[in-house]
């Protein structure tokens, strides 16, 4: 398999405080990588330097093959972020907005095409700040598939919504991955990096701690002899809610 994203020893210190302590890890083309780790783990530090948004303090980042010290500019060219929900003027409707942002990247865009693909071309004349939780995060990605991307970049893309809204928001990021597309994903929801993830590495303190496939790291856990305190049911409160108000979008 190609690797799409090669790190390699990547420090970033802030004073005397090191938040990234010489991590290394290689995300290969096509797959969902998870970057999973507590609030100050280190893991948005680490995301935001891939993605030419903070300096590193030292090490070495690839992406697509493009050197992050020497070739910046061409590494913006063929990723996509998604901006946190504050990042929109509230009072575009939904074609304006994509209008804006293809202009910025200096590229044609059907807006209903690409509403469509997120499920919001009944939403084209709405304005953002008319939209739901739901459909604000999905709008939000669409944004991040403008300039037609190989690699996206989604940070905590389903805080705080309800349960509806996150399966309809994994289905997107599935959609996505299935044109080819790389995804990294942050997350602090471990049922959504082991229903999306292909492979997760595990920060704290600065470190990788573990790095693998979720099947893989719950297996080495079980090898250990480690049992739940309390044995899980093989349905779960948020199974039944959505039994019950069915899995159709239903303007979330």
């Amino acid at each position: 398999m190609k690797k799409i994203i090669e790190v390699k020893n990547l420090v970033k210190n802030y004073g005397n405080f090191q938040a990234v302590k010489g991590i290394s890890f290689d995300v290969y083309e096509g797959e969902i990588f998870g970057l999973l780790g507590p609030n100050g783990a280190g893991k948005s530090t680490s995301l935001e330097i891939i993605e030419t948004l903070r300096e590193k303090t030292s090490g070495e980042v690839l992406v697509n093959g493009f050197n992050l010290d020497t070739q910046a500019n061409d590494i913006k060219q063929i990723i996509g972020v998604q901006l946190q929900t504050s990042g929109y003027y509230p009072g575009l409707n939904l074609t304006e907005l994509i209008h804006l942002f293809s202009g910025l990247y200096n590229r044609k865009v059907d807006a209903m095409e690409l509403l469509k693909t997120v499920n919001l071309e009944e939403k084209a004349k709405a304005k953002f700040k008319e939209l739901s939780g739901g459909q604000k995060q999905r709008f939000s990605v669409a944004t991040t598939l403008i300039n037609e991307p190989k690699i996206v970049f989604l940070d905590e893309p389903t805080t705080g919504l309800d349960p509806q809204a996150r399966r309809n928001l994994w289905e997107l990021v599935k959609n996505i991955q299935a044109r080819g597309t790389t995804v990294i994903i942050t997350t602090h929801y471990m049922d959504e990096a082991e229903y999306l993830c292909d492979r997760v590495a595990i920060i704290d303190s600065g470190n990788i701690v573990a790095l693998d496939t979720p099947g893989k790291l719950i297996d080495q856990l079980l090898a250990t002899g480690f049992e739940r305190p309390k044995q899980m049911k093989a349905a779960n409160l948020e199974d039944v809610f959505i039994s019950l108000t069915g899995h159709a979008l239903r303007g979330e």
